[in-house]
C-alpha cells in the first residue's frame, strides 16, 4: 500500500478522472445504442469456445447482458469521479479492466471479433489499438487501487444516493433508446447522410468482351464503339461474343448493402439514387415482427399511396415467406427486396422500422412505434408541395 501523501493523493484524483471520464464516455456512446451492443454480445457468444464449451445458450440473455454491462460501467465512472464509495468502485474497477484487457488481448492474437464496440458505433478502434488503450488504462486503474484507503469519509447516505441516481439513469436511458431508434445515430444511415457517390465526370459504362477466332486474344470494348466495329462485315467472321459487364461509377456509401430482387440482381443504386421521395420499410426478422409492428407498416403502405410515395420493403427473409406474409396481411401489392439481416441492422434497430429518403440523402427514420411521427412528417410534405 502506498504512504498517504498529498502527491500520492493528488494523482489518484487524477486518476480517477481520467479513468472516469472514459468510462463515462464509453458507456454513453454504448447506452445511446444498447441494441448494438447486445449484437456485439451476441457475436462474441457465437465466435467464443472454450474447448467443448459454447456460449450460444446464452444467446436469448444478451440483451440484459448488454444492458448490465453499460450500466455497470456507467456507475463506476460516476463512482470515480465523484469519489463515492472508493473502496467499491477501486474492486469494480480492477476487475472490469482484468476482464477487458484479457478479453482484447485474445480478440487481437485470435482476430475472431474484429471489433470489440467498446465506444460503439462512435469510434472504430482495431483489436490491437483497443488492447493496448486497455494496458495505458490499467496504469492509473493499478494506482487507484493502491490509495482506496486513502482520506476515506464515511458518506453512506451521498454515495448510496448517488449510485441509485446513476443506475436509474442510465437504465431510463438505455430503454428509452431501445424503445426509440438511438437518439445520436453514429452509424452510416443518419438522418442528413449522402448515401450514394458517385465519381466525378464518370459515367456507366457497358463493355463486352470479344474473342479473336484466330488468335485467341480478347478485348473489352465499349458499347459505343462496339457499333463501329460491328459495321465491319469480316468483324463477325473474326470475332467471338465471350461475355459483358457495366462499370458503373455510382457507389452506394454502406459497406455490404445491397436490395436483391428474387433473381438476385442488386437494385440498390437504382432505387436510393431514384428522383422523388422514397420510404425504405426494413424488417430484419420477419418472424418478429409484432402485431404493432405489423399495423405500422400497414398504416405507412397505405399513407405513402396515398401521398404517391415509392415504398419498399428490405428484409432478410426468404422470397416466399416475404411473399406470404404480403400476401395474408393485405399487402401483395407492395414491392420488396432482400438484404443480409447485419446490413438491415445498420440501417435501423427497429423491426420494422422505415426511413425516409430523397435523392440518396436521407431525410429521417423512424421506429415503428413512433409511426405516428412518420405519417406527420408526410402530412407535412404534402401540405407544403
Amino acid at each position: 500500500m502506498l504512504k498517504e501523501t498529498k502527491c500520492n493523493l493528488t494523482i489518484a484524483t487524477v486518476c480517477r478522472w481520467i479513468v472516469g471520464i472514459v468510462f463515462l464516455f464509453s458507456s454513453f456512446t454504448k447506452g445511446v445504442d444498447p441494441i448494438g451492443t447486445a449484437y456485439k454480445i451476441q457475436e462474441y457468444m457465437t465466435a467464443w469456445t472454450i474447448g467443448s464449451l459454447s456460449f450460444e445458450w446464452a444467446l436469448p440473455l444478451a440483451d440484459i447482458m448488454a444492458v448490465t454491462l453499460i450500466t455497470v460501467e456507467f456507475v463506476i465512472g460516476v463512482l470515480l469521479i465523484t469519489g463515492a464509495f472508493r473502496r467499491l468502485s477501486a474492486w469494480l474497477l480492477v476487475l472490469m479492466m482484468l476482464f477487458f484487457t484479457a478479453t482484447t488481448l485474445i480478440d487481437a492474437i485470435t482476430n475472431k471479433v474484429t471489433d470489440c464496440g467498446c465506444f460503439g458505433d462512435a469510434v472504430k478502434l482495431t483489436n490491437w489499438q483497443t488492447f493496448w488503450k486497455n494496458v495505458a488504462l490499467d496504469v492509473p486503474t493499478v494506482w487507484i487501487f493502491l490509495t482506496r484507503n486513502m482520506r476515506l469519509k464515511r458518506r453512506f447516505e451521498r454515495d448510496a444516493t448517488i449510485t441509485i441516481f446513476a443506475i436509474a439513469a442510465m437504465v431510463l436511458f438505455q430503454l428509452y433508446n431501445i424503445s426509440n431508434e438511438p437518439c445520436i445515430d453514429f452509424r452510416p444511415w443518419k438522418k442528413g447522410n449522402v448515401m450514394m457517390s458517385k465519381q466525378d465526370g464518370a459515367e456507366i459504362k457497358t463493355y463486352f468482351t470479344y474473342r479473336n477466332t484466330a488468335t485467341g486474344q480478347t478485348r473489352d470494348i465499349e458499347s459505343a464503339q462496339l457499333m463501329e466495329l460491328m459495321a465491319d462485315p469480316e468483324w463477325a467472321n473474326q470475332w467471338e461474343w465471350q461475355a459483358s459487364h457495366v462499370i458503373d461509377p455510382y457507389e452506394i456509401l454502406a459497406p455490404g448493402f445491397s436490395m436483391l430482387d428474387t433473381d438476385g440482381e442488386d437494385h440498390s443504386r437504382e432505387i436510393i439514387g431514384s428522383d422523388g421521395l422514397l420510404i425504405i420499410t426494413t424488417i430484419h426478422h420477419l418472424d418478429k415482427v409484432s402485431e404493432r409492428g405489423l399495423h405500422a407498416i400497414q398504416n405507412i403502405a397505405t399513407v405513402s399511396s396515398e401521398n404517391g410515395i415509392r415504398m419498399v420493403l428490405l428484409t432478410s427473409a426468404l422470397p416466399e415467406e416475404v411473399q406470404a406474409f404480403l400476401y395474408n396481411n393485405n399487402m401483395g401489392e407492395v414491392e420488396f427486396y432482400l438484404a443480409d439481416d447485419k446490413a438491415i441492422e445498420t440501417m435501423l434497430r427497429s423491426n420494422p422500422g422505415f426511413v425516409m429518403m430523397e435523392d440518396a440523402t436521407v431525410l429521417g427514420k423512424w421506429h415503428y412505434r413512433n409511426v405516428s411521427k412518420l405519417t406527420d412528417y408526410i402530412n407535412d410534405l404534402s401540405i407544403n408541395n
